[in-house]
């Protein structure tokens, strides 16, 4: 995986990375999430590979040619890219950054190795890492989903075990045991990194300019 230059910029908007090892219900939670708060645009990432069926082009990925891929590589346009199994996949950062310019909120869905590499380009961003009640949980959520054969489901529990061991080096972790409670903690964290100073100066700077308040005056705990 590679990275362009580091921008580390503060916009008015919030970047919100959701990270979850497969089966935790992070794409359910994420749909709910974006359904309720229209504020929160999710970030679509591009891809060379080809649409499977029912994907929308713009919906799941941004379906485009290797040719268009290297060419906005060269742009700098990603904030990270990667090769897999012979298809391209990258993070658009022209997009993302406009968003947050425009004080929007991007919500991307990531693992927790592309985290850490948004991570070099937005120090402020908010990790929250969404986990089962437990592995026996998820294995059960893997085999009612249907999708996959025995071996896979047990592939994808080793690969959980892997990811599930980062989840202390995420901002907020997040339990999905009960769905609607789960979507209400996330909704909370949302709404409290709105109102973190460092965001509310930004996005409100000719108020605390009127109020006399600088950025000197911020208390770092």
């Amino acid at each position: 995986m590679s990275t362009s230059s580091q921008v580390d910029k503060t916009y008015p908007g919030n970047l919100f990375m959701v990270i979850a090892p497969s089966g935790a219900g992070k794409s359910s939670l994420v749909n709910a999430l974006l359904a309720q708060d229209a504020d929160i645009c999710l970030s679509v990432s591009y891809t060379t590979r080809l649409p499977r069926v029912q994907e929308q082009n713009g919906r799941e990925y941004h379906f485009i040619s290797v040719a268009e891929f290297k060419a906005r590589q060269l742009a700098n346009e990603f904030f990270e890219w990667a090769e897999v199994h012979a298809n391209f996949y990258g993070t658009s950062r022209i997009w993302i950054e406009q968003q947050m310019r425009a004080g929007a909120d991007v919500l991307m869905e990531i693992d927790w190795q592309g985290a850490r590499q948004v991570r070099q380009h937005f120090h402020n961003a908010t990790e929250i890492f969404i986990l089962p009640p437990s592995l026996d949980a998820l294995e059960e959520r893997l085999k009612k989903r249907g999708q996959d054969e025995p071996e896979i489901i047990t592939r994808r529990l080793l690969a959980a075990r892997s990811e599930i061991a980062h989840a202390v080096q995420a901002d907020y972790v997040l339990i999905n045991e009960d769905f609607d409670r789960a979507l209400e903690a996330l909704h909370s964290i949302v709404i409290a990194t709105r109102l973190r100073t460092s965001s509310q100066r930004i996005k409100h700077m000719e108020l605390f300019a009127q109020l006399g308040i600088s950025p000197g005056a911020e208390m770092h705990r």
